[in-house]
């Protein structure tokens, strides 16, 4: 990944993640796996870890500690109600910025 793609993935990796989670629930290796299956290969998990803790923080996902076989329980991710309202919120800017993006690529029609 290139430089600009990775500060413009910055802004909006929180909403990927969340949009992960609508899905089903799924902890933090899982979702690196599959950002990494999606192309997005440069992603740390480190990075993951810390936006789970952010977005945990902020009240947009419920946690459940799950039995591992191989080590301490995993902390599931699951969206609640108020991620779901930030995610709506989310693809609504993203909407937003797309369209006139696409615009301005157009000559600015």
């Amino acid at each position: 990944m290139g430089k600009q793609l990775t500060e413009m993935l910055k802004g909006t990796l929180e909403g990927i993640v969340l949009a992960i989670l609508s899905g089903r629930p799924a902890y933090g290796y899982e979702i690196t796996a599959w950002l990494r299956e999606q192309g997005f290969s440069d992603i740390a998990e480190g990075t993951i870890y810390a936006l789970l803790v952010r977005i945990e923080q902020r009240g947009l996902v419920d946690v459940e500690k799950v039995p591992s076989e191989k080590g301490p329980p995993r902390k599931v991710y699951s969206l609640n109600a108020q991620g779901r309202k930030y995610l709506e919120e989310f693809w609504r800017n993203w909407s937003f910025l797309t369209e006139r993006l696409e615009q301005l690529r157009e000559g600015g029609k």
